[in-house]
């Protein structure tokens, strides 16, 4: 005896209770390493109050250079160090009751106090992030266990090494989670719906630890992305070659920050490749510095502020290796069980 089918009502009735039950961003904020600015806006004895991973940090360089990424609240009394707190040597004093703090946390300074608490000297009382500076930009780690870096940021000759070129850069503000945004580099099928593009080009993916490694169009991109704060691509076309470094920042759970930067060879003034490598960035950012487009131009960010995310979604086999891609990406969210069933 054969079941009958459900009738088309019920039907719609189970597609309109999982719409409704759907979150927009449902995911945790991952952890990795994470732009937080670019090195030249920081200047020594600057403090500053930055919003990311979901809550407000306190940003300072000490005099020596070094920079620190704190909680902004004070351990003692719980000023806030962001409004009124200064640098003080390489440390960050609190305006409340000048207590000192290092980049790593660790109280260094009570000046009114004879007898400090015991915990000050067995361990950091400051949540400090790691931060390091790399390419000119201000990374930091973050964790929500606060668990130390489990890999490094990666050598990037186009950022680090002499015979590259380029200043150009780009920012772009997303209402949705970074996950999200990610996963565009393996949907290639809306390259031909959303954008208009002649086809959809294959892609190819490999995955190992924290890095991915794919090509869209066979070798026209080839790229890695390292955590889910970093990504690296090579584009190459007419024997010329561009870099675009991508670098979102997750602001909130459900606001990412997208920055990029774009860099090429330094080839010869008026060549052919010099002009293909420009033509390949104005492609990607704009044509024009300022414009509010890029190579995925702003009918992706149409999609992005609305869409709600469908963690079983309907696939087909022309839609690429996004369920590959999903359980990558899972590994950086640290969180309840329960709330990672929905990603």
């Amino acid at each position: 005896m054969t079941s009958n089918p459900p009738l088309k009502a019920e039907i719609n009735l189970q597609q309109l209770l999982e719409a409704k039950s759907l979150e927009r961003c449902p995911f945790p904020i991952p952890t990795g390493w994470f732009f937080v600015d670019y090195s030249e806006n920081l200047k020594t004895g600057e403090v500053r109050n930055v919003t990311l991973f979901d809550q407000e940090w306190v940003l300072f360089r000490g005099e020596s250079g070094k920079v620190g990424m704190t909680d902004p609240y004070c351990p003692h009394l719980g000023a806030h160090m962001g409004h009124g707190g200064s640098v003080c040597g390489d440390h960050l004093r609190c305006p409340f009751h000048h207590w000192e703090y290092d980049t790593s946390g660790w109280c260094k300074n009570i000046p009114y106090g004879k007898v400090p608490p015991p915990i000050t000297k067995k361990q950091a009382i400051l949540r400090a992030l790691p931060v390091q500076e790399r390419y000119g930009l201000i990374w930091a780690w973050f964790h929500p266990a606060c668990e130390e870096p489990s890999w490094e940021l990666p050598a990037i000759p186009a950022m680090e090494e002499p015979g590259w070129t380029g200043s150009r850069r780009g920012s772009w503000t997303a209402n949705t989670a970074i996950q999200e945004i990610a996963e565009n580099g393996v949907d290639t099928a809306h390259l031909k719906f959303l954008h208009g593009a002649a086809g959809i080009p294959p892609v190819a993916c490999e995955f190992d630890g924290h890095i991915m490694s794919f090509s869209i169009g066979g070798t026209y991109i080839v790229a890695k992305a390292y955590g889910p704060g970093l990504n690296v691509l090579e584009f190459t076309q007419e024997g010329s070659a561009a870099t675009m470094i991508s670098y979102t920042q997750p602001v909130t759970v459900d606001k990412s920050q997208m920055n990029m930067s774009f860099r090429h060879r330094d080839f010869p003034e008026g060549s052919k490749e010099q002009l293909v490598a420009r033509k390949i960035i104005d492609h990607m950012i704009g044509a024009a510095e300022g414009e509010t487009s890029a190579g995925f131009e702003s009918v992706d960010f149409v999609i992005w502020n609305h869409k709600k995310y469908r963690p079983k979604p309907l696939l087909c086999d022309g839609d690429g290796p996004v369920l590959q891609f999903r359980k990558w990406f899972k590994q950086f969210y640290v969180a309840d069980p329960k709330i990672l069933e929905k990603v």
